[in-house]
């Protein structure tokens, strides 16, 4: 038996910090990359794809965003997609399950709401083992019943699910949808594939998170997130074999820096633009840059890391800016009269005064000083 393990595809997922663009951009992809699981399930002769849960991002998506994933696997008519809801998409009453149900399922997705054994092969050598969220968050162990779940002797049993195993996090009460981190053992299972963290974990030889096939959080890094898992499975007793392959287009990253030389800010743009140089489009970036820089170095730091380097990635998510040391001669450069000049008087008295407005001030004149040089500088 081989198949494709994947998970927590959250279809309509959003992007608090992303502009319009880059939110098209990440939300495409999330569709994309399910023809990319298909192209890896035919490359690699496996039959079945199992959705460990979230294929959703939210329980309410708009009728296009519900159907987006269904018409991408039915593309595969060749493959069977076993598909089981997440904490995200919850099988409520009246819920998005429902409305998938009552849009048409393709003739080779199931989606899998009763947990209950199913045959996975005609031959009934291969049963899976659904795991079925009911609502977001449940107290009591959703695989607990594979335990005692009835398949025919000798058969080869799968279980998909959708949670937290018991030996991880530091406070086990506050958790919901925990999964004993013992249950293939317990319940017989050849293998349990696993959704919930969008990272690939590995807990044992028989228990696995796959993590999100498109990575999504700065958190995961370029290479903790974007995989899929192929798995083989020869016998019920049999240590599966698995093979991650990276299925992910964005690669993401955190960088922090500490830029206070024109040296410094060389140093920036060629680790953000080494982070994948053959398209550093694919590239997100949350920057943490601390220092402080004089005011000919700022412009140059904002030209090059903010200006060109941040039009080369998908995104800079600027998280902190180094500090702008300005000296009597910098301030010279505003007209001696006008209003650019009295804003930047008035502007250096409020950053020079102790106050709430200390550091909006200091931050503005900032922005004003840059601005004004990179304009007298163009012109």
């Amino acid at each position: 038996m081989r198949f494709v393990h994947t998970s927590d595809w959250q279809i309509g997922k959003t992007f608090g910090f992303a502009d319009d663009e880059v939110l098209n951009a990440l939300q495409n992809e999330r569709l994309e990359v399910i023809l990319r699981l298909g192209r890896l399930a035919r490359a690699q002769g496996a039959s079945d794809v199992l959705v460990a849960g979230d294929v959703y991002d939210h329980e309410s998506p708009s009728d296009r965003t519900l159907r987006q994933p269904l018409e991408r696997m039915r593309q595969f008519p060749d493959l069977r997609w076993h598909l089981i809801p997440g904490n995200h998409d919850a099988h409520l009453p009246n819920g998005v399950w429902s409305r998938v149900l009552r849009a048409g399922l393709p003739d080779n997705v199931c989606a899998h709401l009763d947990a209950a054994p199913v045959p996975m092969t005609p031959d009934g050598q291969t049963w899976l083992l659904p795991a079925v969220l009911n609502r977001r968050h449940t107290m009591g162990d959703p695989t607990e019943w594979m335990d005692a779940a009835t398949t025919p002797e000798g058969a080869i049993r799968i279980g998909l699910a959708h949670g937290s195993v018991r030996s991880f996090g530091s406070d086990e009460s506050a958790q919901h949808n925990l999964i004993a981190i013992d249950r293939s053992a317990r319940a017989g299972l050849a293998y349990l594939a696993m959704g919930d963290w969008h990272g690939f974990n590995r807990i044992g030889e028989r228990c696995v998170y796959s993590g999100t096939p498109e990575c999504d959080g700065f958190d995961l890094g370029g290479e903790g997130g974007g995989h899929a898992l192929v798995v083989s499975v020869d016998a019920p007793d049999a240590v599966p074999d698995m093979d991650v392959h990276r299925t992910g287009r964005f690669f993401w990253c955190e960088m922090k820096a500490i830029v206070t030389t024109r040296e410094t800010i060389d140093d920036l743009e060629n680790r953000l633009r080494a982070v994948h140089p053959e398209d550093p489009s694919c590239v997100l970036v949350k920057l943490t840059a601390e220092g402080a820089l004089t005011l000919d170095d700022m412009t140059a730091f904002e030209d090059r890391i903010l200006g060109s380097v941040a039009s080369a990635l998908r995104c800079l998510r600027v998280e902190k800016l180094p500090e702008l040391v300005t000296s009597a001669d910098d301030l010279m450069l505003f007209d001696e009269s006008g209003v650019v000049s009295q804003a930047a008087a008035r502007l250096q008295e409020l950053a020079a005064a102790p106050g709430e407005e200390q550091a909006h001030a200091a931050a503005a004149l900032q922005r004003l000083a840059v601005l004004w040089r990179s304009e007298r500088g163009a012109a």
